[in-house]
């Protein structure tokens, strides 16, 4: 898999990425929340894009995986500007963006602050705008006010241990919210979504895609496929929509 480098942002967090050599556009990998670049999803599409000689990127949001920084320090804002420095510090030309669930958040607010130097997005189960239309309005009036009293609560989480939920990521995804306007994306896009999703509901993909603004979007409902979205067949799914996108 090659060493891991490091970047460093304009605001002083130490981004942790691997990248892979090879010919345009190249292929960038956005994981979810509280992931890293060594999940399932992210070696699959690197050892697709050694294969076919595609450049290709992984990284990890500052508080993930091995980036400086503390998970509850950050914010979507935070996590977009690091995606956002990356990309631009060590990619050439023109990118495919991969967006993971908050990855496809992320990936949004991209294509919005620099889609001249974007060719594609692949969206697996993309989660925009979570924190405010999944978590803040499924919360308790009591964890609300926990929330706003405290600055934190815990959620349960199926993939390990409880989620810390700032006070900072709610507001801050307030102001980063992507479905209060069309998204323009003038390039091919392609949506994944497993209907067993029990994080990302339905409408969520659908709203997204209502959204988008473009000439070649699809929407592609897999029967059975949970949110992790990595068996056998959804990782070939991944493959050949990348591969849709680049043709």
């Amino acid at each position: 898999m090659g060493e891991t480098q490091f970047h460093e942002t304009a605001a002083g967090r130490r981004i942790a990425y691997h990248k892979t050599e090879g010919r345009g556009p190249g292929v960038v990998f956005l994981g979810g929340f509280m992931s890293d670049m060594d999940g399932t999803k992210a070696l699959a599409l690197e050892g697709w894009a050694r294969r076919t000689g595609r450049a290709f990127l992984r990284f990890d949001y500052s508080g993930h995986g091995q980036s400086s920084g503390a998970f509850t320090e950050g914010c979507i804002g935070d996590w977009a500007a690091d995606a956002q420095s990356v990309i631009g510090a060590v990619t050439e030309g023109p990118q495919v963006l991969v967006g993971s669930s908050m990855g496809g958040w992320i990936s949004a607010i991209l294509i919005r602050e620099i889609g001249e130097k974007i060719a594609g997005f692949v969206g697996i189960a993309a989660a925009p705008d979570f924190t405010e239309d999944s978590m803040w309005r499924d919360f308790s009036p009591v964890e609300r006010a926990k929330l706003l009293h405290s600055g934190q609560l815990y959620l349960p989480s199926d993939y390990g241990d409880p989620y810390p939920i700032t006070r900072r990521l709610i507001e801050d995804g307030r102001d980063n919210l992507v479905l209060r306007a069309p998204l323009p994306m003038p390039f091919p896009v392609r949506l994944l979504q497993g209907t067993a999703d029990a994080d990302v509901e339905r409408q969520v993909a659908l709203s997204l895609l209502d959204h988008i603004e473009g000439d070649d979007v699809r929407l592609t409902f897999v029967k059975g496929a949970d949110h992790r979205f990595s068996s056998p067949e959804c990782l070939a799914l991944i493959e050949r929509s990348v591969e849709e996108v680049l043709a």
